[in-house]
């Protein structure tokens, strides 16, 4: 059995599945794409993944792509050892569910800041034809990436974004008091806390940790992903923004 993923160290979709593959203990080559160089657009890439985004997994030659999918994908495939999914079929329905509003809520909400705050110095220094010519060539995100420009999303978008990832945490602090925790769901870590993991650990990158501040199982739920044996595998050097650009670093001193 061989696996392949193609992925970007900062990428937090292609976090999630990094995190699956190494609470599996499933051996896997990287393949790593450098996303503001274009890696992802290139026509061998998209030969594979036609949306040009990351993650894409190669296992013995078949191709899955989309982060949620590939990790519902390693837990059907791959039973032993750890497993993510409920085997009731309630709560296997409450975690699909919580996948879902994590997909439209924080996964899309936390590219605003990231953008702002760590990748915006990159698309500045482009002259507006070089940054037009980038945001076209992106099936999937084009129409955000022009909408961000190359002066960043104005301060209502990044309010708005914000707000977003705040109704995320209230909703699951309110998860975990609904199920017992300290997971979502309860006892057991599901493929929901994956999915939602690279939204709060990149928040706390970016000095927003703040946000859940009077939210003491956050904090705890935070404190056990970072204790499992998955995380440090998959967040590697260069992993956090903070690691890949000095900018931030220096935002996070003068704060």
């Amino acid at each position: 059995m061989s696996f392949t993923l193609y992925n970007a160290p900062q990428s937090t979709c292609s976090q999630r599945v990094r995190f699956v593959l190494n609470a599996k203990s499933l051996p896997f080559s990287e393949v790593k794409l450098n996303l503001l160089a274009g890696d992802q657009l290139k026509p061998d890439y998209l030969k594979l993944n036609p949306n040009g985004v990351v993650p894409t997994l190669d296992h013995d030659g078949k191709i899955v792509i989309d982060s949620s999918v590939i990790m519902e994908y390693l837990d059907e495939i791959m039973r032993e050892g750890e497993n993510f999914t409920p085997h009731d079929p309630v709560a296997r329905a409450r975690m699909r569910s919580l996948m879902h509003f994590i997909d439209e809520m924080p996964a899309a909400a936390i590219r605003v800041p990231t953008f702002n705050l760590a990748f915006l110095p990159h698309f500045a220094k482009m002259s507006e034809e070089e940054f037009n010519a980038f945001a076209e060539s992106k099936p999937l995100r084009k129409e955000f990436m022009l909408a961000m420009g190359r002066k960043g999303f104005p301060v209502s978008e990044m309010k708005a974004a914000l707000d977003r990832l705040q109704r995320t945490i209230d909703r699951m602090d309110t998860e975990i008091a609904k199920s017992g925790g300290p997971w979502l769901l309860g006892k057991k870590p599901t493929l929901a806390d994956v999915a939602v993991m690279p939204t709060i650990v990149r928040l706390a990158d970016l000095d927003l940790d703040a946000m859940w501040a009077k939210n003491p199982a956050i904090a705890r739920w935070l404190e056990l992903i970072r204790a499992h044996k998955a995380y440090v595998p998959t967040y590697y050097f260069g992993s956090l923004l903070t690691e890949r650009f000095p900018h931030l670093k220096d935002r996070k001193l003068s704060a």
